[in-house]
């Protein structure tokens, strides 16, 4: 073979087996903790697709779900330090600060959380400091409007409860927050975990992640015991639910995915604010509102963003 033959014989071989390249692309690993695997973690994924990140051939997703025990989360985290995971995404309170305590120096990327700064998780939303950022749900805040719907759909709600989760720290902050609003309303109210003893008039489900694996059976009870609700997730709408007033958390794991691109690429955590969701999403449920006995107030109607018949 002459040089010319030489030259153009290995102008053929693909770029990265040639310059000096023995080997392929890194693939990029990130470990991914949350209730389970529901659709706006697929939204996640989707995205850093999108941006050029696909799987199995240059990132590799390492799922770890807790299902509905929050306690899982810390031995969770600590196996995705163990396999040196490049970058972590969270989903809930107790997800995000178990990462923090697993370690300092992976970054994580909080997909979603109801009240960052309150649950210890960053310091600040401007300057978040050392390996966490991410986007606040803003749950805290729309627990405060889930109530004035509630109040709305149900004239002279007299007793209101919020159900509780103890191993999410979030949980405690929301009874807390609602408990001080029912009391400038007049309202009486309590945090309890549900059984068919408690007939309140209506009840608040907080933006607690674990519980959203059980959108149907929550909504099964309250309905048989015809208890007016309002959740954090329009999958419960979707399950027989009265209302629901919730961040949109397919655009919310969307952001973070951009956010994750972004320092799989080199960028710091600290360098990345905190951000906070800005769109949202109120569903009223027509026929579970008739089987209730309740009348919609055209204007609950007139804000809806879905309308379920």
């Amino acid at each position: 073979m002459n040089r010319r033959e030489l030259i153009a014989a290995l102008g053929a071989v693909p770029l990265a087996w040639t310059a000096g390249a023995a080997e392929a692309p890194r693939i990029m690993s990130v470990g991914v903790l949350a209730p389970g695997a529901l659709p706006p973690i697929a939204s996640f994924k989707r995205r850093l697709s999108e941006l050029g990140w696909v799987e199995g051939r240059n990132i590799r997703f390492e799922d770890r779900w807790a299902g509905g025990d929050d306690a899982r989360y810390d031995a969770l985290a600590a196996a995705l330090v163990t396999l040196s995971v490049d970058a972590i995404v969270t989903w809930s309170a107790p997800a995000a600060l178990a990462a923090k305590r697993a370690t300092t120096t992976i970054p994580i990327v909080m997909g979603a959380i109801a009240d960052p700064v309150g649950v210890g998780a960053v310091s600040e939303f401007a300057r978040p400091g050392g390996n966490v950022t991410g986007f606040s749900s803003q749950n805290f805040e729309l627990e405060e409007k889930r109530f004035e719907v509630l109040r709305d759909l149900v004239p002279g709600m007299a007793r209101v409860v919020m159900l509780g989760n103890a191993a999410n720290p979030y949980s405690a902050r929301a009874i807390e927050h609602v408990k001080s609003l029912a009391a400038a309303a007049g309202v009486n109210f309590q945090g309890i975990n549900m059984d068919g003893r408690a007939h309140p008039d209506g009840v608040l489900v907080p933006g607690v992640p674990a519980l959203l694996l059980y959108c149907e059976p929550i909504t099964a009870f309250m309905a048989a015991n015809r208890i007016p609700a309002i959740y954090p997730w329009p999958e419960c709408g979707q399950a027989g639910g009265l209302a629901v007033y919730s961040t949109n958390f397919d655009d919310l794991f969307r952001r973070a995915a951009d956010y994750m691109d972004r320092i799989l690429r080199g960028t710091l955590p600290s360098d990345l604010p905190v951000q906070q969701a800005t769109t949202f999403q109120l569903v009223i449920n027509l026929k579970a509102a008739k089987s209730l006995g309740l009348s919609v107030p055209p204007v609950i109607l007139a804000r809806a963003t879905e309308v379920i018949e």
